[in-house]
């Protein structure tokens, strides 16, 4: 079961004027669930995006490289197909994604390359052509029909629930919306730059300044929450701006944008924050702050060594007060010149470690009172810096064993 997370409200998923969504069931993979999602752009909308790092792509990915690059930005559909990654497929691999973009654009009237194309699902097997092109074609049919949890519903594989986010804001006397959907609960820690994110505005913003808040969007927030450490083939976060609303925002100075930004952020964070919830068996959401590190890099570092380590996580899920296991990360996160001395470990409210061992007065119920909680927060000062970060989490259960083990049956 999900940590603390529902299923949105259909109606408190904004529609952002000037995206157009359709989808179908195409049966990809299985029956009877929407598998196939179109989202159309208007003329002059833009778009960017930030991609996973994995050497072994997907095809997808590569492909919207390329068209992004190609068309500047002014991107006018993208296509997601759950149910296959398209990723280990070769030659063939790339020709199917293509195939997929030159038959939107075919149906919607603009040009391949300014067309999206994203898949998600098994690696090392190819798409099927044959329930594909179809699903494409129900989906631009009914585009309009659908609205953004349909969307979510439609991106998701091993997911137990859709994710979505909107906020609104007012520049200079009008509502800008911005609303987003997510997938991932498994083969999850995003390093952009089988997750998958996508945040629409109705505000107006230039390519170039787009491709800046998507990357730092994705910094505080896709790119510090891990499920299980392994980074996709596929993970891809795509920023799109209608400019239907008619506020036009130029650069970060102007009336509006700190504002806008700051709500494309927080749906970032909304969204990431659910991958960890709806981890693969999850049962507990963990948040794990690094403070007063040298450098972000540093801090980030030794988050992540919590956040990995499979004896940390096996022990919060069995809520046993194990906790030198954190120290031991922290202690070979690469941090060459550390002081240990000098670090104290928080659990909530419960004084841990400090001086190189156990705080005289911490007792074992107080730590496992905590992590009997369904969301934990650990805290850890390093004492070197004024550097800090977050990441995000979840447990390691025995269901996370079973869900992985039993994926493609």
């Amino acid at each position: 079961m999900p940590v603390n997370l529902h299923v949105p409200a259909r109606d408190s998923l904004r529609p952002v004027p000037g995206v157009a969504i359709g989808t179908t069931m195409a049966g990809i993979r299985k029956a009877n669930r929407r598998d196939v999602l179109v989202l159309r752009l208007p003329a002059g909308a833009t778009a960017a995006g930030v991609f996973t790092t994995n050497r072994f792509c997907a095809a997808p990915v590569r492909v919207c490289r390329e068209h992004l690059a190609r068309s500047a930005g002014a991107i006018r559909a993208l296509v997601v197909n759950t149910g296959c990654a398209n990723a280990g497929t070769g030659a063939a691999g790339l020709e199917n994604a293509r195939r997929s973009c030159d038959e939107v654009a075919r149906l919607v009237g603009c040009a391949p390359e300014q067309v999206l194309p994203f898949s998600t699902g098994v690696i090392l097997e190819h798409l099927p052509m044959d329930r594909l092109l179809p699903g494409i074609g129900a989906a631009v049919s009914g585009l309009g029909a659908s609205d953004w949890l349909d969307a979510a519903e439609a991106i998701m594989t091993t997911d137990t629930l859709p994710k979505g986010a909107s906020r609104e804001v007012e520049v200079g006397g009008r509502r800008v919306v911005v609303t987003g959907i997510a997938k991932g609960s498994g083969m999850i820690r995003p390093n952009m730059a089988t997750m998958l994110g996508y945040i629409a505005t109705d505000a107006a913003l230039p390519q170039p300044l787009l491709e800046r808040w998507v990357r730092d969007a994705a910094d505080v927030s896709f790119n510090r929450v891990t499920v299980d450490g392994d980074t996709s083939t596929n993970d891809s976060l795509v920023l799109l701006a209608s400019g239907a609303s008619g506020v036009a925002i130029d650069d970060d100075a102007a009336p509006g944008a700190a504002a806008l930004k700051a709500a494309i952020t927080e749906v970032a964070q909304q969204l990431a924050q659910a991958l960890a919830r709806d981890g693969e068996g999850a049962t507990k959401f963990i948040t794990i702050e690094v403070e007063r590190a040298a450098s972000g890099v540093e801090a980030a570092a030794v988050a992540y060594a919590i956040a990995h380590s499979p004896l940390v996580k096996t022990a919060f899920f069995a809520s046993d007060p194990n906790l030198g296991r954190i120290l031991a990360a922290v202690g070979y996160a690469g941090i060459a010149d550390l002081d240990v001395d000098r670090v104290d470990l928080y659990l909530d409210d419960v004084h841990v470690a400090t001086r190189g061992g156990r705080h005289p007065a911490y007792r074992e119920e107080d730590g496992q009172r905590v992590m009997k909680q369904a969301e934990i927060r650990i805290r850890v000062v390093l004492g070197r810096g004024d550097a800090s970060t977050t990441v995000w989490t979840c447990d390691l259960s025995h269901d996370y064993v079973s869900i992985n083990a039993d994926y493609r049956s």
